[in-house]
């Protein structure tokens, strides 16, 4: 149960990532406040009583739809995850199923979604949904790509032998982390798509906006000088205001 708590509270690195957002704003926008205790009153002790469970879905957990889905007075059986202590799968690798109609199928990684150790693969293990039907509209049919466990629906590729393999991480003589393939020891390198975002391809063909961005000059530049003075006389000398008078002297310990 405490694993299941842990894993349903954490936002994964990878939606952080895909997302291009804060974590912060990230955990704020799905948060379920029902009461919270007014802050700047020491009578009232820090408490609040809010949403602790979520059910991670399809959806992101910055969307309404995500909302929708952990709504309080919507039901929702518990669904507990394996723990996976190195995550092996990114966006843009190539893998095998290894069950469904697709079994034996290889495809591209076209999401990810660690939160429910999920992968959807691109074109493979697909079903039909009807979207927008009502009494006057038959709705219209799509094919969407259902999500596959990592733990059991897919294995990684290997690159030499193009079958499915297990895979671990190890080091390289020159320290960096790679994933090598159990049954050649090839090296399967992390996908350039798994950098992509919503924002921009990858980082290295991202072209800096002036209105938009901070500048790699502005941000390395310094524009706070430290003084041991109040914020006050700081601004006024900054401005040229003369102040006879003098503040209290200040301790710092």
């Amino acid at each position: 149960m405490r694993i299941y708590n842990f894993l349903c509270k954490k936002v994964g690195e990878l939606t952080v990532k895909y997302s291009n957002l804060p974590e912060s704003y990230i955990k704020r926008s799905y948060e379920q406040v029902y009461w919270r205790n007014p802050k700047g009153y020491p009578q009232y002790p820090a408490a609040q009583i809010a949403r602790k469970k979520f059910r991670f879905t399809t959806n992101r957990p910055w969307t309404m739809q995500f909302a929708r889905q952990n709504e309080r007075t919507t039901y929702r059986k518990k669904v507990f995850l394996e723990p996976i202590g190195d995550w092996m799968f990114f966006k843009g690798d190539r893998v095998e199923i290894l069950v469904g109609k697709d079994k034996g199928k290889q495809g591209i990684v076209s999401q990810v979604i660690q939160e429910r150790n999920w992968v959807f693969v691109e074109g493979l293990n697909t079903h039909l949904r009807i979207v927008g039907k009502d009494k006057q509209f038959p709705g219209i049919t799509i094919q969407s790509e259902a999500p596959l466990l990592v733990t059991t629906g897919v294995k990684l590729v290997d690159p030499e032998t193009l079958k499915a393999t297990e895979v671990e991480w190890r080091y390289t003589e020159e320290g960096e982390k790679v994933r090598v393939s159990v049954s050649s020891s090839r090296i399967i390198p992390v996908p350039k798509a798994a950098q992509e975002t919503v924002d921009y391809k990858s980082r290295e063909l991202y072209v800096e906006n002036e209105e938009k961005d901070t500048t790699a000059a502005v941000a390395n530049k310094i524009t706070y000088d430290p003084k041991l003075c109040t914020f006050e006389m700081d601004i006024m000398e900054s401005m040229g205001i003369k102040e006879d008078r003098v503040p209290a002297k200040s301790y710092w310990y």
